[in-house]
Parts: C-alpha cells; sequence; structure tokens
C-alpha cells in the first residue's frame, strides 16, 4: 500500500489537510470531521473513528467507487436500524482490499457524489453558530448565496438521499456543482479539486460569518473557590456504579454564562449536533443551589437522584457559582465531554446573532441515540482504555520528578492510574509527564508545582488534583532530601531544611490529601484510599553521620502509626516503605552531588579513595548483592493499595540488608 500513496501525491496532500484542521480545536472537536481523495476509480475516506490530527496514510479506508455508485441505487430496508445495517455491510463490500479492518465512514457515499477531487467536512463552532440559529436559513442565503443549504436530516443514508437529490437539482440550476454545502445543526461540506483552494473557501466562510456576529468570544479563565475540595470529590463517589470516574473542572467566562440561572441555562440545555448526543449525552444536569458545601452536596445529592432516574448518570453539570463539571469512565472520555460541550456553548453563543439557538428535537434525539454507528463512534474513540492494577484511582507522587518518585508515577501510569507528577522542579516534571502521556492509554498524567515544605503549596497541590481529575486516591509522599554530614559539620539552618522537607512535608501531604479522602468515604464508605510514605531503610536503623536524613525517616514512621490510628474509620489506609539504597538513581549516582561523592567526602567509608569503592562498600552490606530497584518498591507498594486489612505498617524492601526484629 506504501507504493501506491507514494505513486499519489494527492494522498500525500489529503494527508497535510486533514492534519491542518484535525490540529486545531477551531475545527474540529473529539477528533471528528471528515476528510477525502477521489479520482476516477477510487476514493480514499477518513476511516471511523480516525483522528484528523494524527491520521496517516494508514488512517484512510480505500473504497471503489463503482461500488459505491451501485449504492446509491439499490433499495434498502425501510426499518432504521436494518437499513443502516445494509448500508454498513455494502461499504464494507465496495472496500478495496477486502482484508482491510478500517470501517469507511457513514458519510462515505455523500463523498462519492461530490463532483470535487477533495472533500473537507468540518464541525466548527462559528459555522455552527449560524447552522443552529433560528434563521439559518435566510442568513445562509444572504452570506453564501451559491452554497447548497440542507435542512437537518437524520444522519446516515437517510442524509445521503437527501443531498443527493437536491445536489441532482443544484447541478440542474447552476450546471456545476456547489463547492460549500451547508448541513444544518450539523456542519460544513467544502470541496475542490486542490488543497489551497479548500483554505481559501473556508477562510471566506469564516470571515463572513464574524461580519454578521453581534458581538465578539473571548474566554478567560477564572478561579475556582477553595470550596472545590469539599465539593467534586463527595460528587464522583455518588456517581453510581462500583467504577471510579474521572472528573474534569473548566471555570472560565464563558461557563459564567450559562450558570447565572436558569433561564441562561436553557440556552445550553440541549444538544445542536449529533456529536453533542454521543459524548455528552443529550440532557445535562444544573444546580444553583448555594450554602455551605454540605448544604449544596445535600441539595445536589437529591437532584442527581432526579436525573439518574430519567437519564442515568450524567456526563456535564453545571454548578453556578462553580463552573463546568465533565464526568467520563476514564480521564480521556471525560476530556473529550468536557470540549464538545465547551463546544456547545459557543455555537449557542454564537447563534444569539442569528436568531437565537435552534436545538435538535426529540425525535431527532433519539435516533441519534438509537443509531449503532454513533455507538461505534463512541467505542472506538474509548479505546485505548489501559486496564491495570491502579485503573481509575487518581494519585499524587510528590518528588515525582526523578529518582524512586519517577520510577514510581511512571509503573501506576502504566497501571492505569491518573497521575500527579508533583515536584519543584518544573522542567523535569513538565517532562515526566509529557513522556507518560506519549505512552497513550486513556489516563492522565499532570505536572503540578509543589513545594511539600509549604503547607500552602500542598494545599494548592490537592486542590488543583481535584480539579483535573475530581478526587484522590492514593498519595504517595516520597518528596525528600539527604544532606550527609557530622556533628561538627551540620549546621542549624541545613539541619532544618532536611526536616522540613522529610518531616513536615509528610505531615502536609498527610494533612490535606486526607481531608479530601474524608470526604470520599463520607459518601461511599466502601471505598478505601491510601497513603504512603517512601521512607528509607535509615527509618529503621541508624545511619553515621547522616542523622539529619535518619532523624527525619525514624519520625516519618511514627507520624505512619498515628496517622494510620486516626484516618482508618475512614477506610485511608496509611502506611510506609523503607527502600534500601537505589544505587542507580540520582540521589546515589549524581557525579556532582549524589551520595556517592558526599560519602566519600565525607569519610563514611573508611579507607575508601573513589566513588567506586563507595559503591562496592554499599553493595557489599546487602545479603540480595545489590541496590534497590524502583520495580522492588512497587511490588510493596501494590500489596498496600490491595489489601484492606493492614495499616500503619513499615514494609522493608532492602535486599535482606535490614531485617525485622
Amino acid at each position: 500500500m506504501i507504493n501506491i500513496f507514494m505513486k499519489k501525491p494527492q494522498v500525500r496532500e489529503l494527508v497535510e489537510i486533514s492534519r491542518f484542521y484535525g490540529a486545531s480545536s477551531d475545527y474540529v472537536i473529539a477528533g471528528g470531521g471528515n476528510t477525502s481523495w477521489k479520482d476516477e476509480d477510487e476514493l480514499w475516506i477518513k476511516a471511523s473513528g480516525t483522528s484528523l490530527a494524527t491520521i496517516g496514510h494508514d488512517g484512510f479506508a480505500v473504497l471503489r467507487r463503482d461500488r459505491l455508485d451501485l449504492m446509491s441505487t439499490r433499495v434498502y430496508s425501510s426499518d432504521p436500524v436494518e437499513r443502516e445495517k445494509q448500508v454498513i455491510k455494502d461499504l464494507y463490500a465496495s472496500c478495496s482490499d477486502p482484508e482491510c479492518n478500517l470501517r469507511p465512514s457513514v458519510e462515505t457515499s455523500l463523498h462519492n457524489i461530490i463532483g470535487y477531487s477533495f472533500v473537507v467536512h468540518l464541525h466548527p463552532a462559528l459555522v455552527n453558530g449560524l447552522l443552529c440559529g433560528q434563521n439559518s436559513r435566510v442568513a445562509a442565503a444572504e452570506l453564501f448565496p451559491d452554497a447548497l443549504y440542507v435542512p437537518y436530516t437524520d444522519p446516515g443514508f437517510t442524509l445521503f438521499c437527501e443531498v443527493r437529490d437536491q445536489l441532482a437539482n443544484y447541478r440542474v440550476n447552476h450546471d456545476k456543482d456547489p463547492q460549500i454545502i451547508l448541513l444544518e445543526n450539523h456542519g460544513i461540506f467544502v470541496a475542490a479539486d486542490n488543497i489551497d483552494e479548500i483554505r481559501e473557501i473556508y477562510s471566506d466562510v469564516f470571515s463572513k460569518i464574524r461580519t454578521r456576529l453581534d458581538r465578539n468570544l473571548e474566554i478567560a479563565d477564572l478561579p475556582v473557590p477553595d470550596e472545590v475540595t469539599d465539593i467534586i470529590p463527595a460528587i464522583r463517589m455518588m456517581l453510581p456504579g462500583d467504577d471510579l470516574k474521572s472528573i474534569i473542572l473548566s471555570h472560565n467566562t464563558l461557563t459564567t454564562r450559562y450558570y447565572a440561572d436558569k433561564a441562561s441555562f436553557s440556552k445550553v440545555s440541549a444538544p445542536f449536533t449529533p456529536d453533542m448526543i454521543v459524548y455528552c449525552k443529550s440532557a445535562y444536569l444544573y444546580t444553583e443551589i448555594s450554602g455551605t458545601p454540605e448544604e449544596i452536596l445535600k441539595s445536589f445529592q437529591r437532584e442527581l437522584s432526579d436525573f439518574e432516574g430519567k437519564q442515568g448518570y450524567p456526563r456535564i453539570i453545571l454548578v453556578k457559582g462553580y463552573g463546568l463539571l465533565a464526568i467520563g469512565d476514564t480521564w480521556k472520555s471525560a476530556k473529550t465531554s468536557l470540549d464538545v460541550f465547551e463546544d456547545l456553548m459557543k455555537v449557542s453563543y454564537y447563534s444569539e446573532s442569528f436568531g437565537g439557538p435552534r436545538f435538535l428535537n426529540p425525535e431527532q434525539i433519539a435516533f441519534i441515540e438509537e443509531w449503532e454507528a454513533e455507538s461505534y463512534r463512541l467505542k472506538v474513540a474509548g479505546a485505548g482504555t489501559r486496564p491495570g492494577r491502579v485503573a481509575g484511582r487518581i494519585a499524587i507522587v510528590t518528588g515525582g520528578a526523578m529518582g524512586f518518585g519517577e520510577g514510581i508515577a511512571s509503573y501506576l501510569h502504566s497501571e492505569g492510574a491518573n497521575v500527579v507528577v508533583a515536584d519543584i522542579d518544573t522542567e523535569r516534571g513538565t517532562a515526566c509527564a509529557g513522556r507518560l502521556n506519549r505512552e497513550g492509554g486513556s489516563n492522565r498524567a499532570e505536572y503540578i508545582h509543589a513545594d511539600v515544605a509549604g503547607p500552602s503549596s500542598v494545599r494548592n497541590l490537592v486542590k488543583a488534583t481535584v480539579e483535573r481529575f475530581g478526587g484522590l486516591d492514593l498519595l504517595v509522599s516520597n518528596a525528600g532530601i539527604l544532606h550527609a554530614g557530622s556533628l561538627d559539620e551540620m549546621n542549624e539552618e541545613l539541619f532544618e531544611k532536611v526536616t522540613r522537607v522529610n518531616y513536615n512535608g509528610y505531615f502536609h501531604c498527610t494533612k490535606y490529601a486526607s481531608a479530601v479522602m474524608k470526604i470520599q468515604h463520607g459518601y461511599r464508605n466502601n471505598h478505601f484510599s491510601d497513603i504512603i510514605q517512601i521512607n528509607s531503610k535509615s527509618g529503621l536503623r541508624g545511619s553515621n553521620r547522616n542523622f539529619a536524613y535518619a532523624g527525619g525517616k525514624f519520625g516519618g514512621i511514627g507520624l505512619t502509626q498515628s496517622f494510620a490510628l486516626e484516618l482508618m474509620p475512614y477506610n485511608i489506609k496509611v502506611n510506609s516503605i523503607c527502600p534500601g539504597n537505589f544505587f542507580e538513581g540520582p540521589l546515589w549516582s549524581d557525579p556532582e552531588n549524589g551520595l556517592f561523592i558526599q560519602y566519600l567526602r565525607a569519610g563514611k567509608v573508611p579507607g575508601a579513595k573513589t566513588v567506586a569503592d563507595v559503591k562496592r562498600y554499599y553493595e557489599s552490606q546487602v545479603p540480595a548483592g545489590r541496590g534497590c530497584r524502583v520495580e522492588d518498591v512497587m511490588k510493596a507498594l501494590y500489596y498496600l493499595v490491595e489489601q484492606e486489612y493492614e495499616t500503619g505498617q513499615a514494609v522493608p524492601v532492602t535486599g535482606g540488608q535490614i531485617m525485622l526484629h
């Protein structure tokens, strides 16, 4: 197939124009839209469920046009469900490669009958603001007199037949095909024989619509009330089912337009287009209750129960004063719902310039909800869900940018958790989160700057985690520093610095993380949360010329045991893991300030003259003959998370170097 593509430069251009429009949310949301190129014999079209933003040659289904032409004359079943099954079957039969596993788009036949080589179909909010307005037909005729305007028609073969018939009439009156087709409450098709003309037409379309807007749309982020940490985790636990949902909060000047009161919400209370039904459902929950968090949640619980009885759990909740909550079985699905509903709000805003919003009616909504093709798209959009031992859990790893922390964050993410990489090193933390997200999956990694020695920084860390994911199930208190030195060498300032990070930091993290975990337990009392301190073998046995570090770690185990007693009634397990020396990590091996070089300078190893001497000495202390590794720590961590009957423990992972009595 690659050789065929190389002989067809138009296919390379198709990839180029697809990625150009797919890369911007101004044109495409949730991987939607469609593009195609055809010659006399074959048609290349984006396969269903494929994203325009990242599509390559292998993302296009290739179909024989002679077989597609036959479909336009065939009589299908009058039953909508059976008809669409027959259409999909014939589309597969039209594929040039019978072994191809790509599903052709349901709009393939429509692309086939448009008389231009390139077709680009998009759903821009700006265009849909026109097409979803009460006066859309009149305004469209004024702005685009040569365009073909198609009133709303159920998508699939019914839409194809409507466009086919209207195209025939258009050709009679104009002696050519339209280059712009406007589908009411759906989107726009632009067609041309080269991609440069496609760009020019789209640019002209956007410019003309902007001339008719009553006002420009400017969106700015807004702060979120601190009480969000009391409310969103509770909502997450109120949602039905045993699985853990992801919730993403968005609070900006766009959401404030529609959560002020019920009249404002009515302008975004129903879907405009099929995509909005697929990714956000057809009904959305609005609450304008106020008061204390307890009063808000008590009232909200009744509203949620009423909503669930009619609609199932909501994917979209607008909360007055707080913003937009998007809910999904995974972070990826929640983010898609967020993007699509924000697009819905933009469409509503733009529609005000064209007579006000016109939603889909109940019959049109019912067709989409029952349509197999849209169910397939939703299924494909959710592909990449990563099952794992901590799937769906929300985890913070402090000191997550390097060393044990980076390794722990990586393992948790690979096992399905949504992970916050919390660290003072912005560059490394951002790089770590980016690397994890590039590995794929429907979960997410986020970097959040945090200094565990500062209580306000930790409080903001927990709040930001709740805003981005909806709650907190696992805190790994890993951040720590080590400065070796004898009593003569250690000064008060350095001693206090080590203690603030290693001891006080654990307290700050537990204080603010447990507050969220307690709230979650209050609304789902069978849910277990975990706080795990990454301690050290130095917390189990004194360390020569390393008392500042060892003292903080000894104290950390005291905190663990005390926190465990206090928090177990809330199903919050608190444990420590005490790893042996992580020789491969930067803490030990950094050539400038690692522990090997520090211990060499401090004379901790008698007779050692080189770093290699120090390393050999420490390896010889371990019965297992090597240092501790991240995978060793993870086995202990998974045990602590998965069991429900152990708390307050300090689990040694030392290769036998420390043996408990």
